[in-house]
């Protein structure tokens, strides 16, 4: 199945023609402890279309061809928050038995992609040499809001 929904996707990206219900997605409200009748007692989860899976599988293909830098923990097979929290902690243990210098700094990125101005981010994504027909994949998205079996735009 999934090379016919990878072909697929290469024939929208080539035609620059993305079926809009593969721009949108669902957002949902996920309680993450407290009081259910408290709105900051939830986080968004976004449902996000079938292709963008299709997309993300694209993955295994870069980690097969040792493209990702080794490093990168995110969404790998066998890696994780932890798995990064570990290898950190390992490399400041080496560094004290060799006695050599590390050079650290720690950012907390919770809530930054909220922050970003979105147009400039697209136009700097654009204007960056980033193939036109991808640009058109990550813009022009929408999504809707679905509590219980209720919508909203």
């Amino acid at each position: 199945m999934i090379p016919y929904l990878a072909r697929l996707l290469d024939i929208t990206i080539n035609n620059g023609t993305i079926p809009r219900d593969w721009k949108k997605a669902i957002v949902v409200p996920i309680h993450k402890g407290g009081y259910r009748s408290v709105v900051k007692d939830y986080r968004p989860a976004s449902l996000i279309s079938q292709m963008e899976h299709v997309t993300a599988g694209y993955k295994q293909v870069w980690e097969d061809r040792d493209w990702l830098y080794e490093g990168h923990h995110d969404f790998r097979p066998g890696s994780s928050c932890e798995s990064q929290i570990i290898t950190v902690r390992q490399d400041i243990l080496d560094s004290l038995d060799e006695g050599t210098r590390l050079d650290a700094i720690i950012i907390d990125f919770s809530k930054a992609f909220d922050l970003v101005p979105h147009d400039r981010l697209l136009k700097k994504i654009a204007g960056s040499g980033v193939d036109s027909r991808v640009v058109v994949w990550i813009t022009d998205r929408s999504q809707r809001i679905r509590v219980g079996r209720h919508y909203s735009e």
